[in-house]
């Protein structure tokens, strides 16, 4: 308690920082240069003893990152410095005092045939550091590297100890270890089987939950084992055609004997219930939020607190509304709140052990990213992930709800450009589909609107967050993609135009992954409202992906993939509704993309090539699925192409692309 009221009284002391002022009417947009870079830093933390900050810092628009180390009582100190090359470091963890784990990668695939094969190597090293910085060393961690070792991370209730996993050739089912930072060795905890797996670990590295599956009884279990004990507990069985939510994520700390459990509990939205073991029921249901969906915010100090829930959380359109647990936690984060500007998703990332020095960081629609530090009764800023722009030049992000043609509400965010109605609008449904969306800072939203679009992020039928109906609305009477969810895409767009705020003679819809399949789904609309459409990695074949699944599912019963299955099923699979291409269409994809597979580029495009639909095409090289595999290079090439194709083949007076209109 006392060190929280140290940090309480700091804050209540510190000047506030203060919010700038609005942004005026008309921006001049950044050079796409700009929006192309990568974070300008990331991982920001403290070491245990609160002396040293580190993260990683990219001091290049096309390089990779290096480790920076900076005494944390003086920031404009000359820090240490260390590099991976030819590698590229992606995460660190502070092992102790002076030590750090940390991961680096390297590709070693440049072509992809199938599913989910791999495309980077992952190599894990301790960095020990000296007085002298000349005399630091780091070593490869051999038990942690390659195909078949893998960090966790620490322990932080066990100084020195680490989580770590290690995979047995031709095994999907890890064991897992505890490793000693200081003499190297592991320990052997305990190992999954195919029918207990997916363990969750407490504070102190001991298996606390975990699941898997019955065949027989085609169910899915949920297991809880007490501290101490070697022997796992069946707390819930659900079927898999049941969808309903239930996951333990602690120990009811009033009702010791009890579990705290996110679950629908036959609701349409889940709650945080309190669970009885004894009994197998619920005793009580502590909080359920307005919208959906709620996650839990863990306390600050995982040192000496890991296991705490200090509140329960839940996004109300545009806010995160927080039910607090914990006073202390609750005065410190209010605190912070009046420091940081544009605090939308404000959190302590990184705190001592003693619980007196704090990283925050925020990130929101006009914050990229900042991190602060607290330390010694000082509030000073560490610095900005992309300290190019500035907030009051980027656009705000505002909730908005409206009907689908068939009655269903449907929720959506528009970033607003920083000019006046009636804007172009560009439609960017989210992937998955089965995911949901929350309003943060989004690059691609960002950059459109600094461009002068308006951009719509749809939370169509299957997004989560909004109610087991909502979300098996999707796919449990036949696959609803390229029907209903993609209708709930256009309502949106329709209802813009109605209101006023998008100009109905300048729509397009972009999207990656699922929203690149909705993209092409759009593109072949017989009832066409889009002036083109613009397809990042996208499901082009649903065959090939209802294989994909099948496989998952197959190997992994619970991993979701019989909801993916019963929507691509019956849905409409692009590929085959190429002749009905009518406006605009550009096709973007990597050509080592794992997940969708660049077969479904080739064959799509080949298929527009055979039917002589005019369309633009483009490949990334070397670059994979994810957003964290596209480096300066790609992003460059891909954002030029896409302003291009929006002002020039979309809206533009001249078309080319358009003849089939």
């Amino acid at each position: 308690m006392r060190n929280n009221f140290m940090v309480i009284t700091v804050l209540a002391a510190i000047f506030f920082l203060g919010v700038p002022a609005q942004a005026a009417e008309k921006i001049e947009p950044y050079p796409l240069e700009e929006w192309a870079k990568r974070a300008d830093m990331s991982n920001v933390s403290l070491s245990p003893d609160g002396e040293k900050l580190a993260f990683l810092k990219i001091p290049t628009k096309d390089g990779n990152p290096i480790l920076e180390i900076y005494d944390a009582n003086d920031l404009s100190a000359r820090p240490f410095k260390m590099n991976a090359d030819p590698m590229e470091m992606t995460r660190f963890y502070w092992a102790t005092d002076d030590s750090i784990i940390f991961s680096a990668r390297l590709q070693v695939r440049n072509k992809i045939d199938g599913f989910n094969q791999g495309v980077y190597k992952t190599t894990r090293g301790l960095l020990t550091l000296d007085k002298d910085p000349e005399k630091s060393k780091w070593r490869k961690i051999a038990s942690l590297s390659g195909g078949g070792g893998g960090l966790i991370g620490p322990i932080r209730a066990k100084p020195n100890k680490f989580l770590t996993t290690q995979y047995d050739k031709g095994s999907y089912y890890p064991k897992y270890f505890e490793y000693d930072v200081e003499t190297g060795r592991r320990k052997l905890i305990t190992r999954e089987t195919p029918k207990v797996n997916r363990f969750r670990f407490d504070g102190e590295g001991n298996p606390q939950f975990a699941s898997g599956y019955d065949a027989q009884s085609d169910e899915f279990l949920s297991y809880y084992r007490k501290k101490g004990s070697s022997d796992w507990e069946v707390i819930n069985r659900s079927h898999r055609e049941n969808f309903e939510a239930w996951r333990a994520v602690g120990v009811d700390p009033l009702t010791p004997n009890n579990l705290l459990v996110i679950a629908h509990n036959g609701n349409d939205k889940p709650g945080l219930w309190s669970f009885n073991l004894k009994t197998q029921g619920y005793d009580e249901l502590i909080y359920r939020g307005a919208e959906g969906s709620i996650f839990t915010k863990r306390h600050s100090n995982g040192y000496t607190n890991s296991d705490d829930i200090a509140a329960i959380g839940y996004y109300d359109g545009r806010e995160i509304k927080y039910e607090w647990f914990d006073g202390e936690e609750k005065a410190i984060y209010e605190q912070l709140m009046g420091l940081v500007p544009y605090a939308d998703g404000l959190r302590i990332s990184s705190r001592s052990r003693d619980g007196n020095s704090l990283v925050i960081s925020n990130r929101g629609p006009r914050d990229p990213g900042t991190y602060y530090l607290l330390k010694n009764g000082k509030f000073s800023l560490v610095g900005s992930t992309r300290p190019q722009f500035a907030s009051e030049k980027l656009a705000d992000v505002k909730a908005i709800t409206y009907q689908s043609r068939d009655g269903k509400k449907i929720r959506g965010f528009i970033t607003v450009p920083n000019s006046k109605p009636p804007y172009p609008l560009v439609v960017m449904p989210h992937g998955g589909p089965f995911v949901g969306e929350n309003p943060s800072y989004d690059e691609w939203a960002q950059l459109m609107a600094n461009h002068g679009y308006m951009v719509l992020q749809p939370q169509y039928r299957g997004s989560t967050a909004y109610g087991l109906d909502f979300y098996k609305s999707a796919f449990i009477d036949g696959g609803e993609g390229g029907y209903k969810m993609q209708d709930d895409k256009d309502d949106g767009a329709l209802y813009l135009v109605d209101q006023g705020l998008a100009d109905p003679d300048k729509l397009a819809m972009f999207g990656w992954s699922y929203g690149g399949y909705a993209a092409l789904i759009a593109a072949a609309r017989e009832e066409q409202i889009y002036q083109c459409a613009i397809a990042g990695a996208a499901v082009a074949d649903n065959t090939q992906q209802l294989n994909y699944y099948r496989d998952r599912l197959e190997t992994f019963p619970s991993s979701g993939a019989i909801e993916q299955i019963k929507m691509w099923e019956e849905s409409i699979s692009p590929i085959k509704e190429v002749k009905n291409v009518n406006i605009p269409l550009f096709v973007i994809h990597g050509d080592v993309d794992q997940r969708v597979p660049p077969m479904h580029a080739k064959k799509y495009i080949k298929a527009l090539e055979e039917n002589q639909i005019p369309h633009k095409k483009m490949w990334l090289k070397d670059a994979d699925h994810f957003y964290g595999t596209l480096f300066y290079r790609h992003k460059i090439k891909f954002y030029t192409a896409l302003i291009d194709f929006l002002e020039n083949d979309c809206f533009g007076k001249d078309n080319s692309l358009a003849s089939n209109n």
